[in-house]
């Protein structure tokens, strides 16, 4: 069963329940903080039970030999005139993670953070509808759109709370972003003029069909894009902007930026297999040294970056690259030939990173606080009480209406220290943690796939093995360093942490714990949606199924009718 399903309302959910749920928050006074976090994570809770639904619906599909499970068409226009939405394993994987990433960072929005500024729920929830919205969508221009609606969210999510060094960091963040906005419109619009579409399937079917030419503009669209979306992945050396920026942001605002790295991942992941897949003709490959490449050199650049900055949150933002680094490189592999074990693994790793990564974004502020070790180090004098009515974490900012904790419940300091071991035990690789399972996947498929294809190891896969266990040393060394000295060696009263700034990194620890416990069943996921991902004709001919190509038209002949000269038709 090859063929998508009838058009399922649920699809759009994701999209519409945080869109809708951002718009009316809108219309309450920002004071009602808590109404508006009863209200978002009501949202929140509702996406994550439509993605279980949608979960529940390509398993059902996939296992009976489908790929796509579902297509919306908005509007009701046909593919690939009208703007499509398209279900599958990999899309509706990143939208209950998606979902999962949400629910902790509001909860820890609670602890105060959201009171720092104006509209930080609505902001929030227009954010997961544009970061839904793009793992869902089946065409380039829509993706632009949910593109932009993420970004100008996550710019007010970034600038919450003012302060001279989160508006600095802001400030280059959207300055960036607008750059990459830039170079993906230049993309879209050569890739439109190449092939005549936009629809990213149809892109796959027409990209074979073209000159030499069109050919060379097409490659140079892909450039464009791929520029795009490899700032957005963080990619070296496009990855200046991401540890001060996601430093600077606010605790709950970073750890559901996180996500957005995994955007980019998503869309190159997409594309390059979609597109410019083994059965591409002549550019079949295209851009795939340049990915393995990329992908190592930033695994190299992260693990260096851990090591030498002395900030913990600053520390999160070289884990992020890291993790974007080792799936890349994954990608390059698979777009180059490789099988479906390697990527089935460097997805299941993405999952649990992610995770990670975002839980050690809501504990590095608490943990850092009055930190001497640390740049933005606070003395004993002005650290702040968070059992105070006029507390504001951080004491960095200056807002004009902060409110208070939605629960002053404190937690013991050992209580921290055991979620930051186990958080960094995670981020390290240490067995038998995902960050371990997923790289002893990546390394055993990578030998198995290349194996039974060439018989050898390209001398870049062993580079990339040796940089998969560095960068998890490496990590293991910089994060421990900083645990001895914050937990051990360090004198004095410790601060004093709020639950509700705990609460959230256990439930995504427990996460991590399930994900654990499962890892053959979240394994043989990943690698069934690698398997998809590697036949991409089976998407094409799906979404395709139906299309009506206006390229294809009749052409008629309007000259007036005479005799002999009857309008003809051109079948």
């Amino acid at each position: 069963m090859n063929d998508a399903l009838s058009p399922d309302h649920l699809i759009i959910a994701p999209i519409l329940i945080p869109l809708v749920a951002g718009a009316i928050m809108l219309f309450y006074n920002d004071q009602n903080r808590q109404t508006k976090l009863m209200m978002g994570l009501a949202a929140v809770a509702l996406t994550f039970i439509a993605s279980l639904e949608l979960v529940a619906d390509v398993k059902s599909v996939t296992e009976q030999g489908g790929t796509v499970v579902g297509l919306y068409p908005l509007g009701n226009w046909p593919v690939p005139i009208g703007i499509v939405l398209v279900l599958d394993r990999l899309s509706v994987m990143m939208v209950m993670l998606t979902a999962l990433l949400a629910g902790p960072s509001l909860i820890y929005a609670a602890a105060g953070w959201h009171g720092k500024g104006q509209h930080y729920h609505s902001m929030f929830q227009f954010l997961l509808a544009g970061v839904n919205g793009a793992f869902l969508t089946g065409d380039l221009f829509n993706l632009f759109v949910f593109f932009e609606v993420m970004l100008a969210a996550s710019y007010g999510l970034m600038l919450h709370g003012s302060g001279p060094e989160r508006i600095r960091a802001g400030l280059h963040y959207i300055a960036i972003n607008l750059a990459a906005s830039l170079l993906f419109l230049i993309g879209v619009a050569l890739i439109y003029g190449t092939t005549g579409t936009l629809n990213m399937a149809d892109i796959g079917r027409a990209l074979y069909w073209l000159d030499g030419t069109d050919r060379l503009l097409f490659h140079a669209a892909a450039g464009f894009l791929g520029l795009a979306f490899l700032i957005k992945a963080a990619v070296w050396p496009l990855c200046f902007w991401l540890p001060p920026t996601y430093a600077a942001a606010s605790p709950p605002a970073a750890a559901i930026m996180a996500i957005m790295t995994k955007v980019g991942i998503y869309v190159i992941l997409r594309l390059s297999l979609l597109v410019l897949g083994p059965d591409a003709g002549p550019s079949a490959g295209f851009g795939a040294p340049a990915l393995m490449i990329a992908g190592v050199l930033t695994m190299a650049f992260g693990m260096i970056g851990i090591l030498g900055t002395p900030e913990l949150a600053r520390k999160g933002g070289y884990l992020a690259i890291i993790s974007s680094g080792t799936v890349l490189a994954a990608i390059g592999f698979a777009q180059a030939g490789g099988g479906p074990m390697m990527l089935g693994g460097a997805l299941y790793y993405m999952v649990g990173s992610t995770a990670a990564i975002s839980a050690f974004f809501l504990i590095a502020e608490p943990v850092s606080r009055g930190d001497q070790g640390s740049d933005t180090a606070q003395t004993p004098e002005t650290e702040p009480d968070p059992l105070s009515e006029s507390w504001a974490p951080m004491g960095l900012d200056t807002v004009e209406d902060v409110a208070t904790p939605a629960s002053t419940r404190t937690v013991s300091w050992l209580t921290m220290a055991v979620c930051f071991g186990l958080v960094a035990a995670m981020l390290a690789g240490l067995p038998p943690l995902p960050g371990f399972i997923g790289k002893f996947a990546i390394l055993r498929g990578a030998v198995e796939d290349n194996l039974s294809h060439t018989g050898a190891l390209p001398a870049i896969l062993w580079v990339y093995a040796a940089m998969l266990i560095l960068s998890g040393l490496g990590a293991l060394i910089a994060l421990m360093r900083f645990g001895i000295r914050r937990f051990w060696a360090e004198a004095g009263p410790t601060p004093r942490i709020l639950a509700l700034e705990v609460v959230p990194a256990v439930i995504l620890l427990a996460m991590i714990a399930l994900q654990t416990l499962r890892a053959d069943a979240l394994l043989s996921y990943t690698r069934a949606t690698a398997v998809a991902l590697l036949e991409p004709a089976t998407y094409r001919d799906a979404v395709l199924k139906n299309a009506q190509d206006v390229r294809a038209a009749p052409v008629v002949n309007l000259a007036p009718e005479q005799p002999g000269n009857e309008v003809e038709v051109d079948p």
